[in-house]
């Protein structure tokens, strides 16, 4: 049993670290995989969305590690063979896109809906007029009194 469960944690492990980077996409030199992996690391797949292209397993994912790795042997900097992507598909394929213009409502926009739901609940709360009690009839408040003076005769 001890074994069964020490292999099912190794093989966990192992499972989540895994890359879908292929053998054959991986360039030759250690220094330039490096940089390539580093780099591929906060791309973004377009399709999966929230996964790295290294992480991913889409085929774009794919064609998009393997340009990655043409630009870096090709003699680009990191800087540009990350503007050749983000020219191509947009800041959307950064992980972390920086803040500009463009993305100011991705970085923001989820604050912005918080503070207006906030916003909007408070003034729903605060617009509602607490219950009021209706008046008692003269029958219902001369059999409140009698109640009352029972209690009171206790």
């Amino acid at each position: 049993m001890r074994r069964i469960l020490s292999t099912a944690a190794a093989l966990a492990l192992l499972a989540g670290s895994a890359a879908a980077v292929e053998p054959d996409e991986q360039l030759r030199d250690p220094k330039l995989e490096a940089r390539a992996h580093s780099l591929s690391r906060d791309l973004r797949c377009v399709v999966c969305q929230n996964q790295s292209i290294d992480d991913s397993d889409a085929a774009l994912a794919r064609d998009l590690r393997i340009i990655l790795r043409e630009r870096i042997a090709a003699g680009d900097t990191d800087d540009q063979a990350v503007a050749f992507l983000v020219a191509r598909y947009g800041s959307f394929v950064q992980l972390k896109p920086p803040i500009r213009g463009d993305t100011l409502a991705l970085w923001f926009g989820p604050l912005a809906v918080l503070l207006l739901g906030g916003a909007g609940a408070a003034v729903y709360i605060r617009g509602r007029s607490p219950a009021k009690a209706a008046a008692l009839t003269v029958s219902e408040e001369a059999e409140l009194a009698e109640l009352l003076e029972r209690d009171e005769a206790r």
